[in-house]
């Protein structure tokens, strides 16, 4: 089986996919900025996993997801919607459909299924 990263922007971000994937989904945080040292470090804990990018459909996830992406260039590209308040913002059900298109069902932890109304 594959070993998977997912790099997002700031722990917020983290901790909401946290709680929506399997605990062996290596998450990593970007903490907003970008240095050649960043990359490296980012480089190294990813090892040779599988690498997923989900950053903040704003100016600056935009940018970070740039140089990511040149960084990582076989990662997968994984978005949110404008208008969201980034990852963190995200209503957990439009992330899991995220997740899925991006082929990552069988690491999702789905919510309990509300019972039906009568």
């Amino acid at each position: 089986m594959a070993e998977i990263t997912i790099i997002v922007e700031g722990k917020n971000d983290r901790s909401k996919l946290r709680r929506l994937l399997k605990e062996d989904i290596n998450i990593l945080c970007t903490f907003g900025s970008m240095s050649s040292l960043k990359l490296e470090q980012l480089r190294k804990q990813a090892r040779n996993d599988e690498i997923y990018l989900f950053m903040d459909n704003d100016s600056s996830g935009k940018k970070i997801r740039a140089i990511l992406r040149d960084a990582f260039p076989d990662a997968e590209q994984i978005y949110t919607r404008r208008g969201y308040a980034g990852v963190e913002g995200t209503p957990d059900e439009y992330v899991i459909a995220q997740l899925e298109k991006a082929g990552l069902e069988e690491y999702i932890l789905y919510p309990p299924a509300l019972p039906e109304l009568e």
